[in-house]
């Protein structure tokens, strides 16, 4: 029987290295990183590795949808709390960083900086608003499950009446 108190999600995809139609892994710099992300119902997203490991920088790689995911995790938790809280935001924009660096003798993120741009509706509660972003940090699943600081800058305006 299912325990009712337990809210388990569970996400599928499969990934599929489309570069192997480019030719074998013959060598370290002779293959394509290109691949497919398939998720039940949905689009597929094509990626490669970042252009430092040799993809194609045309396309997305594991780190730009990392740091893609944090980003919108906390808009998503951000504007869910500011909608059952009465604030009314009219326009939401990030422009995140990430960086990766050696740590404990493996390359990994070490920081990402969110640094959200907020516009609220006039009359709207700036310092109310701008709290808010710490109870979606605390939140967002994504921020949850990663080891390493995921910070927040947010500026926050309310549009002219």
């Amino acid at each position: 029987m299912a325990d009712p108190n337990r809210h388990a999600h569970l996400y599928r995809c499969r990934t599929v290295w489309t570069g192997a139609a480019k030719g074998a892994t013959v060598a370290y710099d002779a293959y394509s990183r290109d691949y497919r992300v398939e998720m039940p119902g949905k689009p597929p997203l094509t990626g490669s590795a970042d252009p430092a490991f040799l993809g194609d920088s045309a396309l997305p790689n594991p780190e730009d949808m990392l740091l893609a995911a944090l980003s919108a995790c906390h808009m998503l938790s951000y504007l869910a709390l500011c909608a059952r809280a009465g604030i009314h935001v009219l326009a939401y924009e990030d422009e995140a960083a990430g960086e990766m660096t050696v740590k404990q003798k493996a390359l990994r993120f070490t920081d990402v900086l969110l640094r959200p741009k907020v516009v609220l509706a006039p009359g709207g509660d700036r310092a109310k608003a701008e709290a808010l972003h710490a109870t979606a940090h605390r939140q967002c699943f994504i921020a949850n499950s990663v080891n390493f600081p995921v910070r927040h800058a947010a500026s926050t305006t309310i549009a002219e009446g």
